[in-house]
């Protein structure tokens, strides 16, 4: 599915009918999703419980295989890419970060040496990042048990951004955090992608913070791709609506 504007930036992920089985082959968690995303989205993927849209995200890191279709990076077939390279361009943060037994300091500044960054530099980058995010200094020298469950996911978000991928996949990345702080993020992740450095792609259930954010929105429901729209042609109580529905009757099958 294509949304307007995008014959006018550059296509950055593509994927054909792709599907994806559960591991004991039973259902699909995935059914035949297509669509594209251009440099420079703010895509929103929201659906109920189980809708696919973690298994989505899981597949664009390659965390797993599709059972069928082809996924592109650009005009190069994933299997055509080392993971290694893969996730140096797209990178995924889940909904439980781990620092690795890191300081925030090393943390921050853990991918940057990957990259061969001089410390210098490392140290200029993380002292910049901090005051966007609103990131305490005395914050550097904790370890992540000295840091709260929202803490941790407010470091797990800098450390992603600090190495500006080409594409940024994020599970539920303001669940943990107060509404203000949660909207602050919001806010820097749009500027991060308007500035068309990051093409971000985040699951959200948080439909106020998922309007803010997305200028585009993937609906999913029962693994099937079901709405690809531009955010302002939404209607996002109907939405709601459908939401809560579609969580009520998971909750009735599942009980």
């Amino acid at each position: 599915m294509n949304h307007e504007g995008a014959k006018t930036r550059r296509k950055l992920l593509q994927l054909e009918g792709v599907s994806l089985t559960s591991s004991i082959g039973s259902h699909y968690l995935l059914n035949d999703i297509s669509f594209e995303v251009f440099s420079g989205d703010r895509l929103s993927i929201i659906g109920p419980s189980g809708a696919g849209k973690t298994s989505l995200l899981r597949l664009l890191n390659r965390l797993g295989e599709p059972s069928r279709g082809k996924l592109f990076l650009g005009d190069r077939n994933y299997q055509k890419i080392s993971v290694f390279d893969l996730r140096r361009q797209v990178m995924l943060l889940l909904q439980e970060p781990k620092l690795l037994e890191m300081t925030v300091r090393e943390a921050l500044a853990y991918p940057l040496v990957l990259r061969g960054i001089k410390s210098l530099e490392i140290q200029q980058k993380i002292e910049n990042l901090l005051p966007k995010l609103n990131i305490p200094e005395d914050w550097l020298d904790r370890t992540e048990v000295q840091l709260s469950v929202g803490q941790r996911q407010l470091v797990a978000i800098a450390r992603a951004v600090i190495v500006r991928p080409q594409i940024l996949l994020l599970d539920e990345p303001t669940s943990a955090l107060d509404a203000g702080r949660a909207a602050r993020i919001v806010q820097f992740l749009t500027e991060l992608a308007n500035s068309g450095e990051t093409t971000i792609l985040m699951v959200n259930h948080q439909l106020d913070l998922a309007q803010e954010f997305s200028d585009r929105v993937l609906y999913l429901e029962n693994g099937n791709l079901l709405q690809d729209a531009p955010s302002d042609r939404i209607d996002w109580d109907e939405l709601r609506d459908r939401l809560v529905k579609a969580e009520a009757q998971a909750a009735e099958e599942w009980s």
